[in-house]
């Protein structure tokens, strides 16, 4: 039975609204009385002059001569990518922690649980410093660089990638790849609902990265050819650090929910698991974690929303995102503050509600639905 609000209610809630849409004109019109008094105008047209200053990473071509409004589509995707990355380092990391803290080793307890509080206790912008300074800044030069697995060199001045050279159809395979990633999921909810898929989980990603192998021409990895590195695509060590910083803060607080996401599952769950035969490890990974993903998925949006949002903290070493490049760089050379600051809001602003659309989404078919 839907219940109706009373008169009472009612006119209690238009008067709520009249005060606000009250407040909201109020504000506005203080606003705009205070800007012609300093014979300031708001407008938008800014964005097509030529920016004149240097961008020095960026995912797509940029010039001097490009203008406002390219600078911004190239600092949003800065953001985006060290965002992206942070949250899926964040996410393995987290569960990886998670699960440690729940061990029956002692040791691997007592590291988990010493992670998680070192880390949550220091703020972000501290470990983001840390990593740039103390960490990156003590790296040797080019032509002492630090061998890693996979053909990657890592020194001074950052992570050196192997290059990939895509095949001119390569566009429609990541595409194909992407669809099947999303669709992976919902495949994945049989297991869910008690019909264990077993080798067949896998299928999709398998053959999401052989759509994106097919893609690939070639591969170019990084050398060292006199006094410099040649070849291979090299991710500098703003970019690292802010990455960095964001994962491993991040994932001390997603370990955390994943930690009480397991404890919440009955234990009647793994005691029955354990007894049909189950290793360990199966009962965790196919019994205990599905049902606790009902649990993790609300919060793990706070957390990647956070994530986004902190991205803005790369400024502080210099790393050329949305903040560092449009609040700092842009705004000081048209002298547009408030036009830039709600240009800044509104991509934020963007990004978080498609982040939050998404995850609820995702919710909504992993709950567990009452019948």
């Amino acid at each position: 039975m839907v219940r109706r609000p009373s008169p009472r209610a009612r006119a209690a809630q238009w008067v709520l609204l009249l005060a606000v849409v009250a407040a909201a004109w109020y504000v506005g019109a203080n606003a705009a009385e205070n800007l012609a008094a300093r014979q300031m105008s708001v407008g938008f047209a800014f964005l097509g002059d030529t920016a004149n200053f240097d961008i020095p990473f960026k995912l797509i071509a940029w010039q001097d001569s490009d203008t406002y409004a390219r600078a911004l589509l190239v600092c949003t995707l800065n953001t985006l990518l060290v965002s992206g990355m942070a949250i899926v380092t964040a996410t393995l990391l987290g569960l990886l922690v998670g699960i440690m803290r729940l061990s029956a080793n002692w040791l691997v307890r007592s590291i988990a649980l010493v992670f998680v509080e070192m880390v949550r206790n220091t703020p972000m912008l501290v470990q983001i410093v840390f990593w740039y300074i103390a960490v990156l800044q003590t790296l040797p030069n080019p032509r002492q660089s630090i061998p890693l697995p996979g053909g990657l060199l890592l020194n001074i001045r950052g992570l050196y990638l192997p290059n990939l050279y895509a095949r001119p159809y390569a566009g429609v395979l990541v595409l194909a790849a992407l669809a099947l990633l999303v669709a992976t999921p919902l495949v994945w909810r049989r297991a869910v609902r008690g019909r264990p898929l077993g080798a067949r989980a896998l299928a999709l990603p398998v053959l999401a990265a052989l759509l994106l192998a097919g893609g690939v021409e070639r591969v170019e990895f990084p050398a060292m050819r006199g006094f410099n590195i040649a070849g291979g695509t090299q991710l500098p060590p703003e970019l690292a650090a802010v990455w960095a910083g964001l994962s491993i803060y991040g994932a001390a607080f997603i370990a955390e929910i994943v930690r009480a996401s397991i404890l919440s599952v009955p234990k009647g769950q793994r005691e029955a698991a354990l007894s049909l035969g189950l290793k360990p490890g199966q009962v965790m990974f196919r019994v205990v974690l599905p049902q606790a993903l009902r649990v993790m998925v609300p919060p793990l949006t706070s957390q990647y929303l956070n994530i986004i949002k902190s991205s803005s903290l790369g400024a502080a070493v210099a790393y050329p995102e949305l903040f560092q490049i449009f609040a700092g760089t842009v705004l000081n050379q048209s002298g547009r503050e408030i036009e830039t600051i709600v240009i800044l809001m509104a991509i934020f602003l963007c990004i978080s509600l498609l982040t939050s659309t998404f995850m609820n989404w995702y919710n909504r078919h992993v709950a567990l639905v009452e019948r």
